[in-house]
């Protein structure tokens, strides 16, 4: 695979959130870039001819409407997956929630096919949850896992040694 160089010119605002993350995820600017690149191009290309038809028509619509169809034929067994029941009661059936930095509707992250690290991260007390990408906060917000009690909780295990994760 052959490489390209691109030179970008970004606002200042944008550079700023974009090196806070880097930082945060222990990982380079470059990197971070090249991650957001990567997710906003589409990968038809790479798709079998067959899929590529048949998935052709959902270009022509727009985020709601894709999230409509998503949340009328996720079958329910695919929305559920362990987790205490307070978490549970703030998520109730939702796939779904505004990020509170951009005001933009995003998925909530699912453990069975998203890596942790790559969307929280910890405070440097360790007590509460970072969310380091639009799906990250969305979560942190709509789950409330930075409700009193479990930064307490956080805090008595940090004491004790039985906190930060290492993984």
């Amino acid at each position: 695979m052959t490489i390209q160089s691109v030179t970008l010119n970004l606002p200042d605002a944008l550079y700023n959130r974009l090196k806070r993350r880097a930082e945060q995820t222990h990982r380079t600017v470059e990197t971070e870039l090249l991650e957001v690149v990567a997710s906003a191009v589409p990968v038809a290309d790479e798709l079998p001819t067959d899929l590529n038809e048949a998935i052709s028509p959902l270009a022509l619509l727009d985020d709601e409407a894709l999230w409509r169809a998503a949340r009328n034929h996720l079958p329910e067994e695919d929305n559920l997956w362990l987790a205490c029941s307070l978490c549970n009661d703030h998520k109730g059936d939702r796939i779904v929630a505004l990020d509170p930095l951009t005001g933009e509707i995003v998925r909530l992250f699912d453990p069975r096919y998203q890596a942790w690290r790559e969307h929280f991260g910890w405070t440097e007390t360790g007590d509460r949850i970072v969310g380091l990408t639009p799906t990250g906060r969305a979560t942190v917000v709509a789950l409330n896992l930075n409700r009193p009690s479990l930064v307490k909780a956080r805090e008595a295990w940090v004491t004790v040694g039985w906190h930060l994760p290492k993984d």
